[in-house]
């Protein structure tokens, strides 16, 4: 989970240096006008790895969704978006309610890789 956040995080900060910090500098750069979308998903049944992500980037306006399945059976749904104005905010959801195993050690669960 942290990967994603992260790999979130480097792609804005990286997408806001070039737009922010290069457009000043040189002038060529001071008309572009970013552009850009992505999305990812993977659904693996043997390791419960379940998780999503898009972004849409139109000039300084950035919008996306990242989604993923926690280990206590809850669906966390994170949207964002950011602009020049208002910085970057996040509304988080978490779905379904959260159960543990009974009875079991972390350490006697049988772990197949």
């Amino acid at each position: 989970m942290f990967k994603i956040i992260a790999l979130v995080v480097c792609l804005s900060v990286i997408a806001s240096a070039e737009y922010y910090g290069h457009g000043h500098h040189h002038e060529e750069h001071h008309h572009a006008h970013p552009k850009y979308k992505y999305e990812y998903g993977v659904k693996d049944p043997h390791t419960h790895d379940h998780k999503s992500a898009w972004e849409h980037r139109d000039g300084d306006q950035v919008k996306g969704q990242y989604t993923v399945d926690e280990a206590d059976g809850t669906h966390r749904v994170v949207d964002y978006h950011s602009d020049h104005h208002h910085g970057f905010q996040a509304h988080v959801q978490r779905k379904g309610h959260a159960h543990h195993p009974h009875g079991e050690s972390y350490a006697n669960v049988d772990q197949h890789h």
